[in-house]
This record gives structure tokens, C-alpha cells and sequence, in this order.
């Protein structure tokens, strides 16, 4: 899909379909609205008079100019009400026209930039909103083919270089998300360790970054016994990738982000039951976020140093998969008793936390679908976060808020930590009964931390079982718009 920015008049575009914007409560149509509707001698006029477009968030209402104008049709979105009105608003019904437009065989559209005139919201950050939302609401797995050509039109030409920008940050975005989304949507058959090993050779192509692609023995060499463990029994390889993104030429201390790469999740010897294994596919979310994340940092060329670790492989069993009571040693020495081989996604983070201090990081936050306890506790509304540095975890909440991937900051009490206490070993993986289960995991990450970090368990958030807004049915590529936001301003 082409997307641009016309310096024009949205009555004048000629394409086969145009989108326009109203809020519940508004009498008459106004900016660009209002323009076109003088076009078509009151016409929108006349269909918000009627009660049959009201402006709720994301419906959409066609006209057809019948020749009035070059358009064969326009789509007058919704907004929802003035009050409160944000960049989710925009998102969400950008997402809903867009998808409106293809139900009607769209193949060239423009639309006024929502939300940049009565809505208030300045233009560049409404021209990203629409991008992106039209891009991950027209998702469709492995496919791109929606419209051929989409437009944003701005009258003002002192306002075109905001919109060009936020048309630029929304469509890196919105990739990066798409990316984030397909990688979870494979099958772990196509989606191995290899797989994504191969996604990220071709993002270093793109963006220059540098690639290393660890197996089994560049794992030993560094003492990633507790990663190892977990990879004993995979019928694919293992691979921990290092993806580095650095313009400082290594003058700035790096960023790094840490995404679990579990292929697919059986649970090991600790097997989950047949609902259990369903949507295991689904366990590298964090690591497509973090994939995802990448992609759009270099996309916008960002000036920050980022480095991505993605520990990957798959937990299965054969005669070699490790076993519950198992003692295994990570990257820093310390000794884990192995409790529950269904709690693996922490022995590989704890390896690739481990690693993390290696390059003096100023920062460090991993990405995992880590417990199923953190669903019950926040349901699909938030990821939960968890922090040793007070303002860093402000910093990417605050990021949440702005993007609507919200987190939800949850304890490190000691009393957590206790439960980790083993008769056999420094500490074992999981305390078994007794709830808490999400902070019970973060606080054994905890212990393989020496700098700033945050947790993020996105289980919950990972997908959704029906279409709402741009988050499509299927993965929501979760993750990628906060880091992206809170790496920005960092």
C-alpha cells in the first residue's frame, strides 16, 4: 500500500472513496467536514439531521456523490463524544473506516486527518493515530493487499511537514506491530527458533544492525545452563539472538530489551492438559514484540542505542528433557531447582538477563508471556509491570497510557522472594501453591538483575477473541507501540 500526504481539499481528492469525521453532538459538520458537505449541497448535513449517523466511536455511514464530487463514496466516521477524546479514539475509528472502505472494494482512499480539527489533538500525533490505525485495523495474517493507495489531505501547507512526520511514525509503528502480530500468528512448525533468527537477519539487512545468531555451543561458552535446560529436549535448535541497533557507535550506554522466544510450550514433563496447550504457539510473544520493537526503531532512525536479546527455543519432551528436581546452574552461577518444567520461560530470561549486563546497559526491560496468573489479576485490559527503579517504571506506564498498552505496576515484596527459598540449590523456579503466581516469577527474575528494569508480563494481553477497534481478532502485537513510545523519550 502507497501512503501519502496531499496539501489539498479532501473535496477535490480523486480517488474512488473519501473519509470524514463527526462527533455525537454535533450539530452540523464543520473544518473539512463541512467543506465537502457544501460540495455535496448539505448532504452530510441532512444524514447527521436525520438520527442516522449519531458519531459513535467507529461507526461509519456511506454516501454516494452521484458525480458532485470525483469520490464514488464517502465513509463519515464517528468519533464518539468531544469529552475525553484522544489518539485511541482516533485509532479506533480510523481502523473502523478503513475497514469499511475494503468491505466496499476501496482501492484508493483519502481521508481528512481525524481528530486535528474540533478534536483538538495537534496534527501530527492525529496524522499517526490514522495511519495507525488504518494499518493494524485492515490486518489481515501475511496479507498487505487492503487498498492500493491511501491518503491523508491537509488544506493548511504550514501543517504538512507535522502530518508527513506523523504519517512516517505511524506507519513505522504500525509495521512493527504487523511484524509482531504474524510472528505469533505462524505455526511453531514455520515459527522455530531458526525462524526467527531468519527475521532478524533480514531487519539487520534493512537497518544496518548488527546480528549474532548463538546455538548450542555459543550458549555453553557463556554458561547458559539454565536457557540449555530448557532446550534439552527440542526437536529444532535453539537460537539466541543479539540484535544491536547502535548510531552512537558505542559512546552511549545501551537500551536493551529481552524477549521470551518460546516457540511452543508444552509445559515439558510438567505437561499442560489438551486446553492448556492450546494457543502455545503463542509463548514468543514477547519475543515478536521486542522483534517488532526493532523493526520500527529502525525504521525512524532512532539516536538511542538499543540492543534486543531474544533467547529462543521450544519446550518439549524426548528422553533428554530436563526434568522436575533437576539442578541447573545460569550465566551468574546461581543454582536452580527445578520445581515445574512449565515455568521455563524464566530460566531462559534469566540467562539472557544475565547477558544483559555484559553491555553496561542503562536500562533493561524484558517482554515475556510469563504466567497465567497475571490474566486473572489484570485480565486483557493491562499487562502487568514489575520494577526495581521507581522512575523507570513511571516512565514506561506513562508510555502505556500514551499508546493504550497499559501496565500495571504489581509488588516485589521480600515475601515473594522467600517462596523461591530450596533445600538443594540458591533458589528454585517456581513455589508451587499459594497464588501470587506473577510476582512470585518476577521476583526470581529479579535475581538476575544488577541495573535498572522492568518486567512486563503480557500474557493476558497477548490477544484478543474478537475484532475491537485496530486490535484485530488473533495476537494484538502488544508490547511494540510502548517500547517504541518509551524508548523515544528516553
Amino acid at each position: 500500500m502507497r501512503i501519502s500526504v496531499v496539501n489539498g481539499t479532501i473535496e477535490t481528492s480523486d480517488v474512488d472513496t473519501v473519509i470524514v469525521q463527526h462527533f455525537v453532538g454535533e450539530a452540523a459538520p464543520s473544518g473539512a467536514t463541512g467543506a465537502l458537505d457544501s460540495a455535496l449541497r448539505g448532504a452530510i448535513a441532512d444524514v447527521i439531521a436525520s438520527g442516522d449517523a449519531g458519531g459513535a466511536l467507529g461507526s461509519t455511514t456511506v454516501l454516494y456523490p452521484r458525480g458532485a464530487v470525483s469520490a464514488e463514496r464517502v465513509v463519515l466516521v464517528g468519533l464518539g463524544p468531544t469529552q475525553g477524546f484522544d489518539a485511541e479514539a482516533v485509532r479506533c475509528a480510523s481502523a473502523g473506516a478503513a475497514r469499511r472502505g475494503r468491505e466496499l472494494g476501496a482501492r484508493s482512499v483519502a481521508s481528512v486527518v481525524l481528530g486535528a480539527g474540533v478534536g483538538g489533538l495537534d496534527v501530527g500525533s492525529a496524522a499517526q493515530a490514522t495511519v495507525e490505525g488504518m494499518r493494524l485495523g485492515l490486518y489481515d495474517f501475511d496479507r498487505d493487499d487492503a487498498f492500493e493507495a491511501f491518503s491523508l489531505v491537509e488544506r493548511d501547507e504550514a501543517r504538512v511537514e507535522a502530518v508527513e512526520d506523523g504519517v512516517r511514525w505511524g506507519e513505522a509503528v504500525a509495521e512493527g506491530v504487523r511484524l509482531a502480530r504474524d510472528l505469533v500468528r505462524r505455526p511453531a512448525n514455520v515459527a522455530t527458533p531458526e525462524h526467527l533468527a531468519d527475521v532478524a537477519r533480514g531487519l539487520a539487512t534493512d537497518h544496518g544492525f548488527t546480528l549474532t545468531v548463538g546455538d548450542r555451543a555459543w550458549a555453553e561458552e557463556r554458561g547458559m545452563g539454565a536457557f540449555l535446560a530448557v532446550a534439552q529436549g527440542a526437536g529444532f535448535e535453539p537460537r539466541f539472538l543479539v540484535l544491536e541497533h547502535d548510531p552512537t557507535a558505542g559512546r552511549d550506554a545501551p537500551i536493551v530489551l529481552v524477549g521470551k522466544g518460546v516457540t511452543f510450550d508444552s509445559g515439558g514433563l510438567s505437561i499442560k492438559g489438551r486446553q492448556g496447550l492450546a494457543g502455545m504457539k503463542e509463548d514468543m510473544a514477547g519475543a515478536a514484540a521486542v522483534l517488532g520493537a526493532m523493526g520500527a526503531i529502525g525504521r525512524l532512525r532512532s539516536p538511542r542505542r538499543v540492543i534486543a536479546l531474544v533467547p529462543a527455543t521450544e519446550n518439549v519432551i524426548d528422553a533428554l528433557a530436563y526434568r522436575p528436581s533437576d539442578v541447573v546452574r545460569a550465566g551468574n552461577g546461581t543454582t536452580i531447582e527445578i520445581i515445574s518444567t512449565d515455568a521455563e520461560g524464566r530460566l531462559l530470561l534469566a540467562d539472557a538477563l544475565v547477558h544483559a549486563a555484559t553491555y553496561e546497559p542503562r536500562a533493561v526491560v524484558d517482554v515475556a508471556t510469563l504466567t497465567g496468573a497475571v490474566e486473572t489479576a489484570l485480565g486483557s485490559l493491562a499487562c502487568g509491570l514489575f520494577s526495581n527503579d521507581d522512575a523507570l517504571a513511571a516512565a514506561l506506564i506513562a508510555s502505556g497510557e500514551r499508546t493504550h498498552e497499559r501496565a500495571w505496576r504489581l509488588p516485589l515484596w521480600a515475601g515473594y522472594r522467600d517462596r523461591l527459598t530450596s533445600d538443594v540449590a540458591d533458589l528454585k523456579n517456581s513455589s508451587g501453591k499459594g497464588g501470587g503466581g506473577a510476582c512470585v516469577a518476577a521476583a526470581f527474575l529479579e535475581r538476575f538483575t544488577t541495573y535498572p528494569w522492568v518486567h512486563l508480563d503480557i500474557a493476558g494481553v497477548r490477544s484478543v477473541e474478537r475484532t475491537e477497534g485496530y486490535r484485530v481478532k488473533g495476537p494484538t502485537g502488544f508490547g511494540v507501540r510502548l517500547l517504541v513510545d518509551w524508548i523515544t523519550r528516553a
